[in-house]
């Protein structure tokens, strides 16, 4: 059995817990589809409930972190060297349908740096998890990046801008140049877990645009302690706040880099952190 050490363990267990909920509330989604307004507040209701657990158990075991969250935006902690970084629903749209293919990701970042991270799927009840020095697994099996070269051999994932987001002609050049080099490319809807794909060899290769930090930061270790590079287009290692993400084994990786860049570079994203939570009740400054 791998070996999980106690921040992995805290951060398994948290995800355990909020996945409870996401689960049960999964399995009334269906009867929500005949509703117009029903689903959309019922999801907004399950993923706030959720990162209430989240908060609520990783306060507990480490109440000195700080906290980046979809929801709660940034929480301060008297650490101000470590900070989680927490999705409590990524995949909503999925979710939403009733298509089993969304996740719980929690990151925890060092001054800058991704250090560990745990992936949670409570359908397939597959917990994914690496710390930093320690590689990467899917419950207690290794993960390594696949080891194919020749991009026509290669299954690439994406993520497509959709209604009101995204540079949408942009990513249809980027389409155009990648579709044509490779096996074939797949759209899952959660960002987590393409990352998490990738690191497990189910995909090759991995790139999206405009992503935020609790998208991708678990993500991150998962691919790079399982063998892989993750990089923005630009090739620069630091990504939590890039506007893009390109992911695969390192030969995989710069293929797909250069072939994205043809497409040209997208801007800068100048660094807009989010706005420090208000304290509610009960949760300190």
């Amino acid at each position: 059995m791998a070996f999980r050490s106690p921040l992995i363990n805290v951060m398994a267990s948290a995800a355990t817990k909020a996945a409870r909920g996401l689960k049960r509330d999964f399995g009334e989604v269906e009867n929500l589809q005949v509703s117009k307004k029903g689903p959309s507040d019922f999801v907004s209701v399950a993923d706030q409930k959720a990162e209430d657990v989240l908060f609520a158990e990783l306060s507990r075991v480490r109440p000195e972190f700080g906290f980046l969250m979809e929801e709660r935006g940034i929480v301060e902690g008297s650490d101000k060297s470590h900070r989680w970084i927490v999705d409590p629903l990524d995949g909503t749209t999925n979710f939403l349908h009733g298509l089993p293919q969304f996740a719980i990701s929690i990151g925890v970042e060092r001054d800058g740096d991704v250090i560990a991270g745990v992936i949670y799927n409570p359908i397939t009840d597959e917990m994914y998890w690496a710390e930093k020095g320690n590689g990467a697994y899917c419950n207690d099996r290794r993960l390594r990046v696949a080891a194919r070269k020749d991009l026509k051999e290669c299954v690439i994932a994406t993520g497509v801008p959709f209604h009101g987001k995204g540079d949408h002609l942009r990513f249809l050049k980027e389409l155009g140049l990648v579709m044509r080099e490779v096996a074939g490319i797949r759209r899952f809807g959660a960002a987590s877990l393409d990352l998490a794909f990738v690191a497990s060899g189910r995909f090759d290769g991995f790139w999206e645009t405009d992503l935020q930090p609790w998208d991708i930061a678990a993500g991150i270790i998962l691919v790079r302690e399982a063998g892989g590079f993750v990089t923005d287009q630009r090739g620069a290692k630091k990504v939590l706040n890039a506007p893009e993400i390109v992911a695969g084994n390192e030969i995989v990786h710069e293929k797909l880099r250069r072939l994205i860049e043809r497409a040209g570079l997208p801007p800068k994203r100048a660094k807009k952190p989010a706005e420090p939570a208000p304290a509610a009740e009960g949760e300190g400054a």
